[in-house]
């Protein structure tokens, strides 16, 4: 039986490569897009293929589409680093909407057309809303991130017309080993000095790693599913008690608040909508749908990261 096709773009990212590993050693086509193929080749086992893609345009992979299961648009300057100025906002936006007119693009130029395009986004889309419990129908937020979370998620909008189903995924706070957000919250934790950012009483939306993958893939295999789906644990902590949770499962205190003042010289704009702000993010759809997580709380998540 021929494998089915899936074309990952941003797929050399913390998530992508997970994601690629996931859906080779399940017996899928895996290629990764990615500015720099030869380099990229040493991130990925066996059963999955790199090929060179701008960013910005179809050309050299489009045709890869042709017949594909789907192609999943994980592609983004990363948000996390370096401070908010002019310049980096702008990269931040352009390099979303320039890689989904891409996934648009090569969707227009192939006969047979994806069977899906699943559309990474974040529950940044909610904005800063308090205590407000915020499911996929919960109105958009405002603010720098919500604004580029609207773009990014209307940038490959147009397979819709062209008869293909899109998955749009909200995923919060994504904890795993090695990269994203997990390292640099341990890091002050392993130095005895872990504490809340500002008053902690903003909810922190997270999911593991390993949910994360399988959701994607669940909703990518998933024919009558389609639209926005919360990717977030269904029991959100705020961040005071996640950073409670943290210290337990490393046996350190949790007693040294970084006054939000601090985060604000620190890192400007960006901590007051990131670091300083929360959602608190229900997957209600995803959980309707049947997907089960497998680690539905911090604590059994924690312990599972700190054990591998």
């Amino acid at each position: 039986m021929e494998k089915k096709r899936i074309l990952i773009t941003g797929g050399t990212g913390f998530i992508g490569r997970a994601l690629a590993g996931e859906l080779a050693a399940a017996g899928f086509e895996v290629i990764a897009l990615t500015r720099n193929p030869g380099t990229s080749d040493s991130l990925f086992g066996p059963g999955v293929r790199s090929e060179k893609w701008d960013g910005r345009t179809a050309v050299g992979w489009g045709l890869l589409a042709d017949g594909s299961l789907a192609i999943i648009n994980l592609a983004g300057d990363n948000l996390a680093e370096g401070r908010w100025t002019r310049a980096k906002k702008a990269r931040i936006l352009q390099s979303r909407v320039e890689a989904g007119a891409a996934v648009v693009e090569a969707v227009k130029a192939v006969s047979q057309k994806p069977e899906v395009v699943v559309q990474a986004s974040a529950v940044g889309a909610y904005g800063d809303r308090g205590d407000e419990e915020l499911d996929e129908f919960s109105l958009p937020g405002k603010g720098f991130l919500a604004d580029v979370v609207r773009q990014w998620e209307d940038s490959t909008r147009e397979v819709e017309a062209m008869g293909v189903r899109r998955v749009v995924v909200r995923s919060g706070l994504v904890l795993g080993q090695g990269a994203g957000v997990f390292p640099r919250l341990l890091a002050p934790f392993r130095l005895f000095a872990g504490g809340p950012l500002g008053n902690g009483r903003q909810w922190f939306s997270w999911i593991y790693l390993g949910d994360e993958i399988r959701a994607i893939r669940f909703l990518a295999e998933r024919e009558e599913l389609s639209g926005v789906f919360n990717l977030a644990a269904p029991n959100p902590l705020r961040e005071k008690e996640f950073c409670h949770a943290l210290g337990k499962a490393l046996r350190r205190p949790c007693w040294l608040p970084v006054p939000a003042f601090v985060l604000r010289c620190l890192f400007g704009e960006k901590a007051g909508e990131t670091l300083l702000a929360g959602q608190r993010v229900l997957p209600k759809r995803l959980i309707k749908a049947g997907f089960e997580f497998r680690h539905p709380d911090a604590e059994s998540a924690l312990k599972d990261l700190l054990q591998s």
